[in-house]
């Protein structure tokens, strides 16, 4: 959204897949995971009086719309791009199957995985836990706008204290919300460590890729 309260800003765009061609060239594989909350937020939608999958089901075509965008961006930067969907929308992106999407990434394209698990009930952090497991990834990097764990938010709490490491359990325990519980025990499970960054820092992909210690590791 950039500073806009709803939809796609072509200049955030432009900031986002700088830093993702930035570590595509370092000859890395990359599966890509995009949420639609600028476009669609199922859970306000169910405040607000909608069916939970119907709801839902909007979300991930939101995630779509900003897959495609992201494809678009990263293509005229040169960075070979294919966009993989978990529901059946071919006439803009390939249906997800993961032999397929690892092939991709073998042949140096960067895949980004829309539309969730192609289920309702799960978040776009439980779907990308799920591909990041598919796909054989060793890092899940989730890429927001804070710097790290914190104890609350800390855009409304002054005094919330900032985490640099927690075990998936802590995370689980003490209730954090940066990633849902779902995800958290999907990836604990399977021994995916986890860097949450701030995207809105120029860079820090690079030096979440280089090994450099950012923003807060879960493992």
């Amino acid at each position: 959204m950039g500073t806009s309260s709803f939809g796609l800003d072509p200049a955030a765009i432009h900031r986002i897949c700088e830093q993702i061609s930035e570590i595509k060239k370092l000859d890395i594989e990359i599966g890509l995971v995009v949420g639609g909350g600028n476009i669609c937020r199922g859970q306000e939608l169910v405040r607000r009086g909608m069916d939970r999958v119907t709801a839902d089901n909007m979300g991930m075509l939101a995630t779509v719309i900003n897959s495609l965008a992201l494809m678009d961006a990263l293509e005229q930067m040169g960075v070979y791009t294919r966009v993989m969907s978990a529901v059946k929308i071919e006439a803009f992106a390939e249906p997800y199957i993961r032999r397929r999407a690892v092939r991709h990434m073998e042949k140096g394209r960067l895949v980004i995985l829309a539309a969730g698990t192609g289920n309702p009930y799960f978040s776009t952090d439980t779907a990308a836990s799920l591909r990041a497991m598919e796909i054989g990834a060793e890092v899940f990097i989730k890429a927001t706008n804070v710097d790290g764990v914190y104890s609350a938010d800390p855009k409304k709490v002054k005094d919330a204290e900032f985490y640099p490491n927690l075990s998936y359990m802590d995370v689980l325990v003490k209730g954090l919300k940066v990633i849902d519980s779902t995800a958290i025990s999907l990836l604990k499970d399977n021994e995916i460590p986890v860097r949450v960054i701030d995207l809105n820092v120029s860079g820090n992909l690079k030096r979440v890729v280089l090994g450099e210690k950012v923003g807060t590791l879960i493992s």
